[in-house]
């Protein structure tokens, strides 16, 4: 029998040695417990035949989240499987060759040509040559606003202006107003349009936020702005308030998921780089408690060449503050990285 968790390896790019420090009295799991970029039940497997060479569960997993319009989970799933083909492509050239008009295949193809297009220091040009396979992936399945966020990270790569950028948006928006994938890709394209003006994306942030459900996704897009504008050196123009307004939202967001849940993993890790960020140290401490075993590479991997490590440093400087009771109104932190930064065209 072949050994899943072996085959998994390579998904979880554990980059550190292992240790094993036990945190049990700040209730986090011991280190070596947490995983980076752990697949769920269902991605899991289809990782695992890929790496076999076979395509069948990829297809019946993009399939079923088409069929069931579960449209958040095949944005995950197509960035993941994309990832995963980088490196080794064999499975999704067979899956293409079988059946080359199949919206699940087109559509990781896509993803997979945008994201190599971004690597490259000729961007702008390659991505200009991959806009066929985004339109062809969006003609597959008219219903499907996953090829349109594709299409608006391509808008942000080719550096597109604003009325076509705003067509892009509007069809997108047309087939799901809620879509999280979406309007992050808008964020990202509005604060790079912007170069580093964050107020006009906080607005945007907060319209969107203040329009969803209160368990939408949406509720953790000013978060997202707020950690854009940490990072990004926003200057002036973006008053403190904002950062704490946006960070509680997402905190009651956050309050709606079981503890360690796979599913809001990504929007909890975050939401605790912002908190210690903004040296809210008890607040950072609940939401490691949260997240559990699950770290991300964004936003830990923006900073370092070693994510899980950067987490687990952060981790360790979390459980120190509170358990030394730093006042509340002690200078925000930074977390800690001795590494220079990188910035990537797939951060969550």
């Amino acid at each position: 029998m072949v050994d899943t968790m072996a085959l998994l390896l390579p998904f979880g790019r554990a980059s550190r040695t292992p240790r094993t420090v036990e945190h049990p009295a700040a209730g986090l799991p011991a280190d070596d417990e947490v995983l980076l970029d752990a697949p769920d039940d269902r991605l899991g497997p289809a990782l695992v035949a890929a790496g076999r060479g076979a395509y069948e569960a990829a297809a019946e997993l993009l399939a079923a989240t088409r069929r069931t319009a579960q449209w958040e989970y095949r944005d995950g799933y197509a960035l993941r499987l994309a990832a995963f083909a980088h490196s080794r492509p064999e499975w999704l050239e067979a899956w293409c060759a079988a059946a080359p008009h199949d919206p699940d295949a087109l559509l990781v193809k896509a993803q997979l040509a945008v994201d190599r297009a971004w690597r490259s220091p000729a961007r702008a040009e390659l991505l200009r040559e991959v806009s066929p396979l985004i339109t062809a992936a969006a003609r597959a399945d008219d219903r499907d606003p996953v090829p349109w966020r594709i299409a608006l990270d391509h808008a942000r790569g080719s550096r597109a202006g604003h009325t076509y950028f705003g067509e892009l948006w509007e069809a997108a928006v047309r087939r799901a107003p809620l879509h999280y994938g979406c309007h992050v890709a808008a964020l990202r394209y509005l604060a790079s349009s912007w170069q580093g003006s964050h107020r006009e994306c906080f607005d945007f942030a907060d319209r969107a936020a203040q329009d969803a459900p209160a368990d939408s996704l949406l509720q953790a897009l000013p978060t997202r702005a707020a950690l854009a504008c940490l990072t990004d050196g926003c200057g002036p123009g973006v008053p403190p308030e904002r950062l704490q307004a946006a960070v509680d939202r997402a905190i009651g967001l956050s309050s709606r998921f079981p503890a360690a849940d796979l599913w809001p993993a990504a929007i909890r890790n975050k939401l605790a780089y912002v908190l210690v960020r903004l040296g809210r140290w008890e607040d950072a401490l609940e939401q490691l408690r949260l997240i559990g075993p699950y770290a991300t590479s964004f936003p830990w991997g923006r900073f370092s060449d070693d994510p899980l490590g950067s987490f687990l440093d952060v981790r360790d400087e979390v459980r120190l503050r509170t358990a030394a009771a730093t006042p509340r109104g002690a200078r925000p932190g930074h977390p800690r990285s001795g590494r220079a930064g990188r910035v990537h065209s797939g951060d969550d």
